[in-house]
C-alpha cells in the first residue's frame, strides 16, 4: 500500500465573516457539503423607449443563491468531544445565526444614546460576509434569510443534527463602493466568467446550424 488514493480531496464550501476592527474572521465551513444549489439570475435592464435603448444593461444582474446544508454531531459525540457532549450544535449554529443579528455591543452603545437624547442613530452595520464554492466562486453576498430546521437532540435537547436552508443575495459592484473589498471580489468573479465564457463558446454558427448562414 503507497497510500495513494485516487479520491480527489473534496474542497469545503463555506461563509467567511468579517466584522472591522476585529482582524481575525469568522469561517463557518459546511460541514456536509449541499448535493445542489439553485441560482436566480435577473437582468438589470435600463429602462428605455426601445430602439437601441432595449439592450442596454445598467448594472450587474441581480442573483440569488439558495443553498441547504446539513450539520450533524454524531462524528463528535463518537469522538467524545466535550464540546459537542455539553452543547451540541449550539455553537455552530450560533455562528450563522449571529451573521444577522448585530452586535450586542452596537445595540447596548445605541441604547445608551438613545436614553441620553442622541436625536439620530444609524442602523448597526452587518458583518461583510463571503460565499465561498469552489475557487472559481468566490463572493461578497448578504444573508436575507435562514431557515433551520432542527431534526434530533440530545438527552438535554441539545440540537445534534440540523438541516440550514439559507437565502444569500449577491452582492454586486452595483451594490458596493469602488473601495470596498467586495467590489474588487465582484468583478474578479465577473472576469473569470467572461473567460469560462470564451472558452466553451461554440466555434461558430455551421456547429449549430451544419452551414454557415449570414444572420445580421
Amino acid at each position: 500500500m503507497t497510500g495513494y488514493s485516487r479520491s480527489p480531496r473534496l474542497i469545503k464550501g463555506a461563509l467567511i465573516a468579517f466584522r472591522p476592527p476585529v482582524p481575525i474572521p469568522s469561517v463557518i465551513p459546511f460541514q456536509i457539503n449541499p448535493e445542489s444549489l439553485s441560482r436566480t439570475v435577473e437582468a438589470n435592464s435600463a429602462e428605455g423607449e426601445g430602439g437601441t435603448e432595449t439592450f442596454r444593461l445598467a448594472g450587474a444582474p441581480t442573483e440569488t443563491i439558495k443553498v441547504e446544508t446539513v450539520f450533524d454531531a454524531t462524528d463528535d459525540l463518537e469522538r467524545d468531544d466535550d464540546v459537542a457532549k455539553e452543547i451540541g450544535l449550539h455553537p455552530r449554529l450560533a455562528q450563522l445565526e449571529t451573521l444577522v443579528y448585530p452586535q450586542a455591543a452596537t445595540v447596548i452603545a445605541n441604547s445608551i444614546l438613545l436614553n441620553v437624547g442622541t436625536v439620530e442613530i444609524l442602523p448597526a452595520k452587518g458583518p461583510f460576509t463571503i460565499f465561498i464554492w469552489g475557487k472559481s466562486r468566490i463572493l461578497p453576498v448578504k444573508i436575507s434569510s435562514l431557515n433551520i430546521t432542527e431534526e434530533a437532540y440530545d438527552p438535554n435537547l441539545n440540537p445534534i443534527r440540523a438541516k440550514v436552508a439559507m437565502d444569500l443575495k449577491v452582492l454586486s459592484y452595483s451594490d458596493l463602493k469602488t473601495t470596498h473589498p467586495g467590489y474588487a471580489m465582484f468583478l474578479s468573479h465577473q472576469l473569470v466568467k467572461e473567460t469560462m465564457a470564451v472558452i466553451g463558446q461554440a466555434n461558430g454558427l455551421a456547429s449549430v446550424l451544419g452551414s454557415d448562414v449570414n444572420i445580421l
